[in-house]
């Protein structure tokens, strides 16, 4: 079953008098349980066309409809609603708060929740324990390496167990081999807890580690990668 079902999907912006479409008449389906990589030069819309998916931007034309619902037809409230619920996003910059514990910060989504305070706990120490972070739940971002805090920022984006984890570059920041033990805990998640992932990245090999991979070029996807693409 599709989980993402997108048709014609156009995103547009003014620069001066010229006409920018970083998405431009975009047909997308994700199954659901699939691990998606769609890679492209940087500057070439990945991640406009990742915003739209997550609804953190609406389309200017086309139909989206994301874990069954038309994200045009929501409203903000809605909108909002129906990313805690159902997406957990994963970015380059790791977003974390710096006063805050990543126990803590693994939290937030869930506050927004009708869950107990105990219960918000329990789900965040079982997403860090996910991550390989059981030990590390009173420690701070400045107290955590780089690949540390990324883990704790995917912790954070599967805490609400969502339908969905889009993922903008997540390895961007990091050294190769703490990139790869990165690629290694979405492939696990998809493998082993059946997580829906669409990750954007430029990198050939990472991409590579996804079931199936798009190449994304002039605002639309393609079934397979361009050879020699970065």
């Amino acid at each position: 079953m599709a989980l993402i079902h997108a048709r014609g999907l156009v995103k547009r912006y003014r620069k001066g008098s010229e006409e920018i479409r970083p998405v431009s008449n975009l047909d997308l389906d994700v199954e659901e349980g699939e691990f998606v990589s769609i890679r492209g030069p940087s500057g070439s819309g990945k991640s406009t066309l990742l915003h739209l998916l997550g609804g953190l931007d609406r389309p200017d034309e086309g139909t989206l409809e994301v874990a069954g619902a038309s994200l045009k037809a929501l409203s903000e409230k809605e909108l909002c609603r129906f990313r805690n619920q159902n997406v957990g996003f994963v970015f380059q910059v790791f977003h974390l708060v710096p006063v805050l514990t990543a126990l803590e910060n693994v939290e937030l989504p869930l506050r927004l929740t009708a869950l107990s305070a105990a219960r918000r706990k329990e789900q965040a120490e079982l997403a860090l324990t996910l991550v390989g972070l059981a030990d590390r739940l009173t420690h701070r971002p400045n107290e955590l390496s780089g690949g540390q805090q990324q883990r704790v920022a995917i912790a954070r984006a599967i805490a609400t167990d969502p339908k969905l984890i889009l993922a903008d570059e997540p390895t961007g920041d990091l050294d190769e081999r703490t990139g790869e033990e990165i690629i290694e805990l979405f492939a696990q998640l998809h493998a082993q807890h059946q997580k829906t992932i669409v990750m954007v990245t430029h990198d050939v090999e990472k991409a590579g580690r996804a079931t199936r991979q798009l190449h994304y070029s002039m605002g639309q996807v393609s079934a397979a990668p361009v050879k020699g693409a970065a």
